[in-house]
């Protein structure tokens, strides 16, 4: 009973935190220090997501979290007091420079040291993730403030340290880099391993890979320094503002309007409108590799490793390389110019040749001859940009003054998502997606059984949580979902949005009612097991045996005929 008393505070902790955000954004905007603010916070810490680990517990700063939020916002969103959410903003004719955080793909703008532009794009999704980042941000620069003063108000010696080498910008190495980090810890109120981990982890991307981060000494004092400028003037306070334009997107499809008629045109000028076409959500390198990856291995001299597993690895580094030599046999390249960050990849599966396939799939290539599939591979969506997108690639469109409607065959989805009886690396197949948060629920058809799959590969069958962001996930309201009688195997962000779009293209006559559609997710992580949420780093090398698994089993779905 304790159990499930937890798991319903954490629901409507949850329900709370998104009718709150809900409100600001309609009225447009609120300070993280004020009363709307601090039921954000509230909320927040009320459902404890597993993602910010110890976000809770007031003497400490929670450095994975702390690193998870920085990978997927701009840099320098430490510093700044007044943060703009907007749509409809063309920046290119600016000196504003725009940031690309390092781990989402995110459209943002420093106009200032203090002030940064986030336009958005890919919808509500996007928006609670932003409003729950900074959240986390400002939660996590209250601690770091408390720890600044000693009992009698004065300021403590590892502050004026850590202000000394911010503005000294000499970097530390040796026994200087053991004492700043020691005095660091202090400020944290974590272990010198811990606080080296974090300092190590921030370095990688400070500096490299476009200054993805200002390094952990600069970020600490950036979000200590923000709360002291606060309380020194009510000017400074933190703002967060939604802009009307921002207010008038919300519920429409503008940006998935305009991405859906650049995929259709491109397919109309390709010849592929009437053709069968299956809609694969994917990344953009699994369906590439193993239609045209042996063949490229060929053209270079190499030998072709037996096993597809083993050839992915042949095949690093050359991403560009392979794409121009699909090109000769049917594939396309569209990037995104609607501001969706949706790229896709076309692929006229008649034109390739048997030398170019693995020498492990199974496929039937008279049937290919005959039946000329199309395979639309589209990039991943966020959350509910995934209704907005399907949903209009779905409708007819109008081209060139005629009516388009495309003949879609089969709808197949590749995600990666939490397991909830597994562990990291494990395949999910979804029977039904249930929405958090909603009463929604979507019963799944789903093509895929795990006899198509490797023997003896771990994969659990039942329904998946379709969660509002990563952030908001809570340990006692997922466990709940694993053992009581809903029996979900696994969250993950976009599905139930794509079966919401599958759904309405039946009831409006768009696509058949017997369209085969096929979900199977890999495991990023299991929220359940400490350690192994989000925010302790990818699969790495552990990911590619269950990617190119479903992708095969996807692949050979479309390419061979079906079983009666």
């Amino acid at each position: 009973m304790d159990e499930f008393s937890k798991s319903q505070r954490a629901r409507f902790a949850i329900r709370t935190f998104k009718t709150i955000a809900d409100a600001l954004i309609l009225r447009g905007y609120y300070k993280p220090s004020g009363r709307s603010g601090e039921a954000l916070s509230e909320s927040l810490r009320r459902f404890d997501p597993e993602i910010y680990g110890s976000m809770s517990d007031h003497r400490i700063v929670e450095l994975k979290g702390l690193e998870y939020v920085l990978d997927r916002m701009p840099r320098g969103i430490e510093n700044c007091n007044r943060i703009i959410l907007t749509a409809d903003e063309n920046f290119n004719d600016t000196s504003f420079e725009k940031i690309t955080p390092l781990k989402r793909r995110r459209n943002s703008y420093l106009v200032s040291e203090k002030e940064i532009c986030f336009v958005v794009t890919r919808g509500l999704t996007e928006i609670y993730d932003i409003v729950t980042h900074i959240t986390f941000l400002n939660i996590e620069s209250q601690k770091i403030h408390r720890q600044i003063f000693r009992n009698d108000g004065s300021i403590c010696t590892e502050w004026k340290n850590l202000e000394r080498i911010y503005l000294d910008e000499t970097p530390l190495e040796g026994a200087a880099l053991d004492k700043a980090l020691w005095n660091l810890s202090t400020i944290l109120g974590r272990t010198y391993r811990e606080v080296r981990k974090s300092y190590e982890r921030f370095e990688e991307h400070h500096g490299k890979n476009g200054n993805h981060n200002n390094g952990l000494f600069a970020i600490v004092y950036g979000m200590g320094l923000r709360i002291l400028e606060e309380i020194q003037s009510n000017n400074a306070l933190l703002t967060i503002h939604f802009t009307p334009s921002l207010q008038e997107m919300i519920g429409r499809h503008k940006y998935a309007t305009l991405w859906a008629k650049n995929v259709k045109r491109n397919l109309h000028e390709l010849g592929l409108q009437n053709r069968p076409i299956h809609v694969m959500s994917a990344n953009m390198h699994s369906m590439k590799n193993i239609c045209y990856g042996a063949g490229f291995l060929q053209k270079q001299g190499r030998q072709v490793p037996n096993d597809l597993y083993d050839m992915i690895g042949e095949l690093r580094g050359f991403d560009e390389e392979i794409s121009e030599f699909a090109s000769s046999f049917g594939f396309s390249y569209l990037h995104d110019t609607s501001e969706s960050s949706i790229d896709v990849m076309i692929l006229d599966v008649c034109k390739n040749r048997r030398e170019n396939f693995h020498q492990s799939l199974h496929y039937n290539f008279r049937y290919i001859k005959n039946n000329k599939p199309v395979i639309v591979v589209i990039d991943y969506a966020f959350g509910a940009q995934a209704f907005d997108i399907l949903d209009e690639f779905l409708c007819p469109s109008n081209l060139q003054g005629k009516a388009v409607e495309l003949e879609i065959r089969s709808i197949n989805i590749m995600g990666k998502a939490g397991t909830l009886p597994g562990n990291k690396g494990d395949i999910m197949l979804a029977t039904a997606h249930v929405m958090e948060g909603t009463t929604n629920n979507y019963i799944v058809h789903n093509d895929l059984e795990m006899s198509d799959f490797d023997c003896g590969y771990p994969i659990h069958v039942g329904p998946m949580v379709t969660v509002l962001g990563t952030s908001l996930q809570n340990r006692d309201v997922l466990s709940r979902f694993h053992t009581s009688s809903w029996k979900a195997v696994g969250l993950e962000m976009e599905g139930g949005h794509y079966q919401r779009a599958i759904s309405a293209a039946i009831i409006q006559g768009h696509v058949p009612c017997g369209i085969k559609t096929r979900y199977a997710y890999y495991a990023s992580d299991n929220p359940l097991n400490n350690g192994e949420t989000l925010a302790s780093g990818s699969l790495g090398d552990d990911g590619v045996k269950p990617t190119y698994m479903i992708t095969r089993v996807m692949f050979e779905k479309i390419v061979a005929p079906p079983q009666e």
